[in-house]
Parts: structure tokens; C-alpha cells; sequence
């Protein structure tokens, strides 16, 4: 009977987290429209186009130390963004736009107790 409760609840945590990060994933697509929520390519600093263009609007809502230019080039100001806000999160500062700074980018923490670097 316990262990029929216990999972009942697990299921139910499931699926809440699921439909909030479903939402989360709707929002930022209305505010952030440049590509879908599942085309998550790892973005380098050579890379441009409409996922970089995404990368660099969530990050903007993100977080409210400057904002970046949304032009699809992934330039110095976009790698500094980056790298802080895997360093919020505890991922690796690698300035690499992976799938765990994906993750992230559609799902941030409210706070960040990180300076933003000068």
C-alpha cells in the first residue's frame, strides 16, 4: 500500500516537473522566437546564426548585467554572458553553449550570487 502511495507521488512529481519546464520552454519561445526549444546545437565562438541569436535572447532575459547584442555572432560579450552564467548555474565555465547550458539558458536559477567579471 505504501510503496502503491510512494510511486503514485513519484509519478506525480514527474509530470509537474515535465509541464513546468514545458512551460518555461513556451515561455522563453514567445519572448526568445529565433529558433524552437529542441534545436540545441553546441554554439562556439565561431559560430552565427538564428541558434546563436537564441542563445544570446535568453541570456539578455536571463539575467539584468548588460545585455548583449542579439545578432547572431558569437562574439566577446556573448562568451562573458556565457561563461557567468554556467559559473550561477555550477557548470563548467567553458563559454560553450552544450546542452547543460541549454538547459539552463531555458531554465535559469532566480539568483546568482556571481559578480559578473569585468
Amino acid at each position: 500500500m505504501i510503496h502503491r502511495k510512494c510511486s503514485a507521488l513519484g509519478a506525480a512529481l514527474l509530470t509537474a516537473g515535465a509541464l513546468a519546464t514545458t512551460t518555461h520552454e513556451a515561455a522563453a519561445e514567445k519572448t526568445c522566437p529565433y529558433t524552437s526549444s529542441i534545436d540545441r546545437p553546441a554554439l562556439t565562438d565561431v559560430s552565427t546564426g538564428p541558434s546563436v541569436k537564441q542563445a544570446q535572447c535568453l541570456s539578455n532575459v536571463w539575467g539584468g548585467v548588460p545585455k548583449v547584442a542579439v545578432d547572431g555572432v558569437f562574439g566577446t560579450a556573448t562568451s562573458k554572458k556565457i561563461i557567468w552564467i554556467q559559473g550561477c548555474h555550477g557548470l563548467g565555465r567553458t563559454g560553450v553553449v552544450d546542452q547543460a547550458t541549454w538547459r539552463v539558458l531555458y531554465d535559469p536559477a532566480l539568483d546568482c550570487y556571481d559578480p559578473y567579471p569585468k
